[in-house]
């Protein structure tokens, strides 16, 4: 099946109450079993790379991976940056093929996220690709976006900023967060805000990054087999499901 955009995938997803995965990649085996988990659960799924990703593999070799793996799965994916830094890269993706990018400007001022969210938009829409972007900072370190506390998103500034920058989706913080060690406590998500957000911006698709889980039987093997994983914990199914 060919690489899709999230358009219609996101819209089934909104009208049928379920999420759609993002998983990064990094060579050809995660393409190869991340296709074929969603094969066997036919579900759509969301291939991401990495800035980090992007520089180990080389430019083109995700692409056009991605592109080998559309002849071999009937479910449909979309090949997505995820975030992204800035402008130029956002921009490479589009030409390189992405059917979407992230940018991620959410270390930024408020205006300045605007700025380089919007910039990123009219250039992606003018192509037909589609534009997620980030409001509030999530804790935890991922490659280079790192942050050692979280900072909420606001349900009514994140009406304005959807309106401002004409972003297709939005990335919200309510309490997940990168890496695999999530909570210090008890594993808790700001529901009451996420209804905020979410009744401010019908029909805008939000998105949670930091939302993995981590399942313990598989931090079992790990330290088994004579890994060292110490106080990992993910976010509960039970909240993702709510989610």
């Amino acid at each position: 099946m060919p690489l899709t955009g999230p358009r219609d995938m996101f819209a089934k997803a909104l009208a049928g109450g379920f999420a759609v995965g993002a998983f990064n990649i990094n060579n050809m085996e995660t393409v190869q079993g991340i296709l074929q988990a969603a094969g066997d659960e036919r579900s759509p799924v969301i291939l991401q790379v990495s800035n980090g990703a992007r520089q180990y593999a080389g430019r083109g070799y995700l692409r056009k991976m991605a592109e080998a793996a559309s002849e071999e799965t009937d479910v449909p994916f979309v090949l997505h940056l995820d975030h992204g830094s800035g402008f130029d890269i956002c921009k490479a993706c589009i030409d390189d093929g992405f059917t979407s990018v992230m940018i991620d400007g959410s270390h930024l001022p408020f205006e300045e996220n605007v700025a380089v969210t919007r910039r990123v938009v009219e250039y992606a829409h003018d192509r037909g690709v589609w534009v997620e972007a980030e409001l509030g900072r999530l804790a935890g370190v991922e490659e280079t976006v790192s942050s050692r506390e979280s900072v909420y998103t606001d349900p009514e500034e994140a009406e304005t900023f959807v309106a401002r920058t004409g972003c297709d989706s939005l990335a919200i913080a309510i309490g997940t967060s990168h890496g695999p060690c999530k909570f210090s406590e008890e594993a808790r998500l700001d529901f009451e805000r996420l209804d905020a957000i979410a009744a401010r911006l019908p029909g805008v698709p939000l998105v949670l990054h930091g939302a993995s889980s981590v399942p313990q039987e598989a931090v079992a093997a790990v330290n088994a087999h004579g890994g060292n994983v110490a106080g990992a914990s993910g976010v509960p199914e039970d909240l993702l499901r709510r989610a």
